[in-house]
């Protein structure tokens, strides 16, 4: 088994979203003063690697807490420009997504689709449709493509939350 991190770091300074808040991260305790080191962490749920939630764009729609977490687990291929897409796993791009293939993706029918970026339009539309999106993916030239493999990508429970940074990994077989 070989795993493989598709999450940005998450630092003081990274680019985030025009409007965004920006990343806080201060040293709240040292080990020196309280025999324990820790942070105090602010940023915005949709910073870096992050999953949005169908509630990001649609009143009413499932939260982060509404959804199981079958939705952000389970078998991924990375489809290569000409294959047709498998039914019922997931979907992650090695590039951007555009409103174009949205057609295909729908047909398809995955429970998420990824990439390092998705075309606004396109990311509303899946939301729209309960597919739920991830965003800000690297390291996607280490997959394979055509080749199923497990991914994970689990937010944190935040109660009734639009959407979670998280730590993707993709899990291959060898």
């Amino acid at each position: 088994m070989r795993l493989i991190d598709l999450s940005k770091p998450i630092h003081v300074g990274m680019s985030v979203y025009p409007g965004d808040p920006e990343v806080e991260i201060n040293v709240v305790q040292t080990r020196e003063a309280g025999g324990w080191e820790f942070r105090s962490l602010s940023m915005g749920s949709h910073t870096g690697t992050h999953v949005d939630a169908v509630s990001h764009v649609k009143k009413g729609g499932p939260t982060l807490s509404d959804l199981p977490l079958e939705q952000f687990y389970g078998p991924v291929v990375c489809p290569s420009d000409s294959a047709t897409l498998p039914e019922g796993i997931g979907l992650i791009y090695k590039r951007h997504l555009e409103i174009s293939q949205m057609k295909e993706i729908l047909q398809a029918k995955p429970p998420f689709v990824g990439g390092p970026s998705l075309d606004a339009d396109l990311e509303r539309r899946l939301l729209n449709s309960g597919i739920v999106t991830y965003d800000g993916l690297v390291n996607l030239e280490s997959l394979p493509e055509g080749v199923p493999f497990t991914f994970s990508g689990l937010p944190l429970p935040i109660q009734d939350g639009d959407g979670s940074p998280v730590r993707a990994i993709a899990i291959l077989a060898k």
